[in-house]
């Protein structure tokens, strides 16, 4: 495309964290009415390269262009004004709101300059809900609409505001297949209207389906532009990785599972919401299983299912061949079954409470009692223990836990497991935002916690952390399990395919 017909221009961006490198010299632009997608495995720099852009971050060096003249995005109201929206993950909808209150909330059309005109606001909201032949109705109470919907009004908000380029940050995470065809549908309707649109995804078929250049980052830096007939997928997955074989790189490993006694068997579970469906795998004592995918496969809704924080709608699961009634956290406890978190800060612990009081909180039961109040000395050993165990750093069991750095936060949270005697442990996204050194030490946990006969399942996005860990890999895609890697060699690069839905034939038809 010509020139002037770019939109925004990103040229020459660095960003720095701590003295951590996460940008370097990163070029990224946008033609007008384009759909351009931003791919990368976590941590290769796309959040960091869209908050630049929408005036989260402040860049380090570098100069942004917005229809060919350099301009300064400070905050986010910078980047409206511009005409640049961003939809994120989570929505910011009201529930109790109806569509048109929700897309002009805050900029409501007044009488008099003070009385609300919703005759005009539900007007002003047809009217953009017919130019882009969105399935929606202003008077209609979001509460009543799907994820799907909710998210087309997030769309309409940005439109609203005459934005002329959309962030789409992963938009189908969260949606069944049919919110997905319908949301494909309007990006195709607006990339007609001359909307441009950023579609960050990790899904490949989609940047396929939709994009007409992508862009890969690998490290902080560009590894790619790619116009629409150079989208391979064997060639995109190669990119995303890069090329280095070197084993002791944690791009492949021999995987030897563990054939012992079955300790988890379940047995054709389902979600009520078809996150994920008819679902069956076993886990053995001393086997640490891996379970990859990209976000929004189903992994997490699937281990918490298991661990009986939400609710299937059939299926069963079974510890040791012991049937889970009515599996609850407080009866998957009892049984002898941990659980760590994805969301360690909001979920994991409570971070105003000290390591012993964190270390003490599933572990009531088995503390020592004066009378009706808990042992207070026994409650200090227990987490003085639990310290020396892992390494808890500081070492002082009445710091807060929420001044503590990521790495020993997570300590924290394994370590109030390791005081029970535990049968299975699950663990999801084990080392997020946590350091090399500290990545290590939890690795060393939980294959301790394996030689000593516990049955160990890992959800993580992190492919190297993925092969470092596990004896055997379950790749789950759009609510199924589609992939077993066992006692074979196995690469990045096919359990990224897996994830993708690249089979090997496909690959070598492209």
């Amino acid at each position: 495309m010509a020139e002037n017909n770019v939109i925004l221009e990103a040229k020459g961006i660095y960003k720095s964290f701590s003295g951590v490198s996460v940008l370097q010299d990163v070029h990224f632009s946008v033609d007008r009415g384009e759909v351009h997608a931003l791919m990368g495995e976590n941590g290769a720099g796309k959040s960091t390269l869209i908050k630049i852009i929408t005036g989260v971050y402040s860049k380090d060096q570098g100069q942004i262009y917005w229809e060919g003249k350099p301009v300064e995005i400070n905050n986010y109201q910078d980047c409206q004004k511009l005409g640049v929206a961003c939809i994120y993950q989570e929505l910011s909808v009201i529930p109790p709101l109806t569509v048109a209150q929700n897309v002009f909330l805050g900029r409501e059309p007044r009488k008099a300059g003070k009385i609300i005109d919703y005759k005009k606001m539900n007007q002003m909201t047809q009217e953009l809900i017919d130019k882009y032949e969105f399935p929606l109705k202003p008077t209609t109470v979001v509460d009543n609409l799907g994820i799907g919907q909710r998210q087309l009004i997030e769309i309409l908000k940005g439109l609203s505001q005459n934005s002329k380029l959309l962030i789409m940050d992963e938009p189908t995470a969260s949606l069944s297949g049919k919110e997905a065809e319908m949301l494909f549908k309007i990006i195709n309707t607006l990339r007609k209207q001359g909307v441009s649109i950023i579609y960050i995804s990790h899904r490949l078929e989609e940047v396929y389906m939709l994009s007409d250049r992508l862009t890969i980052l690998r490290d902080g830096k560009n590894a790619a532009l790619l116009e629409k007939h150079e989208i391979i997928p064997a060639k995109v997955i190669e990119t995303m990785i890069g090329k280095v074989v070197d084993e002791s790189s944690g791009s492949k490993k021999m995987l030897q599972s563990k054939g012992g006694d079955v300790r988890l068997d379940v047995r054709g579970l389902t979600d009520k919401t078809d996150r994920f469906r008819n679902i069956s795998f076993q886990v053995h004592k001393g086997e640490i299983l891996g379970f990859g995918g990209l976000i929004g496969a189903g992994r997490t809704e699937l281990v918490r299912a298991i661990y009986g924080i939400d609710k299937p709608i059939s299926g069963e699961v079974y510890l040791d061949g012991e049937k889970m009634v009515n599996p609850s956290p407080k009866k998957s406890i009892d049984m002898g079954i941990g659980f760590v978190p994805e969301d360690r800060r909001n979920h994991g612990f409570i971070p105003l409470l000290s390591t012993t009081k964190n270390v003490a909180l599933t572990n009531y039961d088995i503390l020592k009692k004066n009378g009706l109040a808990v042992s207070d000395k026994d409650e200090l050993d227990m987490s003085k223990r639990a310290i020396q165990a892992i390494d808890i750093r500081p070492s002082d069991p009445d710091k807060q836990v929420g001044v503590m750095s990521g790495g020993n936060q997570q300590k924290v949270v394994l370590g109030k497991w390791l005081m029970r005697d535990l049968r299975l442990l699950i663990v999801d996204e084990p080392t997020a935002g946590i350091d090399v050194g500290a990545k290590d030490e939890i690795y060393s946990i939980l294959e301790d916690l394996a030689s000593k006969g516990v049955a160990v399942i890992v959800v993580t996005s992190d492919l190297q952390e993925l092969l470092r860990v596990s004896h055997r890999i379950l790749v789950m895609r759009k609510g199924d399990i589609v992939k077993e890697f066992k006692n074979e060699v196995v690469t990045q690069s096919m359990v990224l395919s897996a994830g993708q839905g690249v089979t090997e034939d496909k690959e070598a038809a492209e």
